[in-house]
């Protein structure tokens, strides 16, 4: 709209202007011939497309000077809070329904990190950056070789546990025992493919001069895909190795997240995190990824979307039971419309009898 109003409205009352000097006889004016009035007509009218010209640039550039303000506000502000949790004085503006006094009680305190060989919450609120309390007292402990299934419905916590043994999010109370971060690996159910070639998808985040440091080969990478079923990727592209693709586009959802595997098996870390990352994966190829991360002295926490918020051992066999039954349990729910429908037609039929 602006860019109407300053080429066409702005340009056209412009030019109406200086154009009366040429028709009428203006009281004052220096011009007296008609050619002196053509030569003002037309300097004025290149003053006047430059004058244009240079207000649509100024009005152009107030939107991008006010969009670089807010993102510079916001860069600004996330420094600021960054730097208040650092020093321990931050303090979240609360939107929440819960009552404002437990909150405030609860978010003004702090909790003790420890670095340790293991995992262990005592004590320890969740609270959301919103202010909502999603579990005001969790306590666990997690040993090494202890291989935890953490069960819940969405919203309950499960992905915030991750966000505070990473760091992420401050620990209002209690005590919690981590390992360093270089110790712990998040899985996502949607990995982060970044940017490059095939062999960065599977050492990230490492660099190829990392990982020729480690004394890792391909042949390496290659060993870790074929667990996978992944090797066939190297020969589908004429690079192999240094193919360049738009990943996210190319790889399926379940080819992403083995290659996510692949990359837990790469790293080889003392924990790893895996927040429903085998979602789009078959049971027997989910089996074998949890099954390799063990035999590799991985110590597992997986999440699954599912019923009450409870934490258990994770056993594969036990698992497939359970995804067995939960299957035939969706398919009794799917027919039940069907069986409703036909049991309001038998009430209907015998109520006309």
């Amino acid at each position: 709209m602006e860019d109407f109003v300053i080429k066409y409205v702005w340009g056209a009352l412009g030019l109406i202007l200086c154009s009366v000097p040429v028709f009428f006889k203006v009281p004052g004016a220096t011009a007296v011939t008609m050619g002196d009035r053509t030569e003002s007509f037309v300097t004025n009218r290149r003053l006047l497309l430059s004058s244009s010209d240079a207000f649509g640039r100024v009005m152009f550039s107030y939107k991008e000077v006010t969009e670089l303000a807010g993102y510079t506000s916001r860069v600004a502000t996330l420094l600021e809070v960054m730097d208040e949790i650092k020093a321990g004085r931050f303090e979240k503006t609360l939107v929440s329904d819960d009552s404002a006094g437990e909150q405030l009680e609860l978010m003004r305190g702090r909790g003790t990190i420890i670095e340790s060989d293991d995992i262990e919450f005592i004590d320890v609120p969740i609270i959301t950056p919103g202010g909502s309390i999603l579990v005001r007292s969790l306590s666990f402990s997690m040993k090494r070789g202890d291989h935890v299934l953490v069960v819940g419905p969405n919203g309950c916590g499960k992905s915030s546990l991750f966000r505070i043994l990473g760091g992420l999010w401050p620990v209002y109370g209690g005590t919690v025992r981590k390992p360093s971060l270089t110790q712990v690996f998040y899985v996502p159910q949607r990995p982060y493919l970044s940017a490059g070639s095939l062999r960065q998808q599977i050492i990230y985040p490492d660099s190829l001069r990392t990982m020729r440091s480690k004394g890792i080969t391909d042949a390496d990478l290659l060993s870790i895909l074929k667990i996978l079923d992944l090797d066939h990727l190297v020969a589908s592209f004429p690079n192999g190795w240094d193919a360049e693709a738009e990943w996210r586009d190319v790889l399926s959802g379940g080819l992403q997240q083995r290659v996510a595997m692949a990359r837990l098996f790469y790293n080889r870390p003392k924990y790893a995190i895996l927040d429903e990352c085998t979602s789009s994966v078959t049971l027997e190829m989910e089996k074998i990824m949890y099954e390799h991360a063990k035999s590799l002295g991985i110590t597992l926490m997986t999440f699954d979307g599912q019923g009450k918020y409870i934490f258990t051992k994770l056993d594969a066999e036990t698992r497939l039971k359970l995804e067995d039954e939960r299957e035939e349990l969706e398919g009794y729910l799917r027919a039940v419309p069907e069986l409703e429908r036909r049991i309001q037609e038998l009430s209907v039929a015998s109520a006309g009898c």
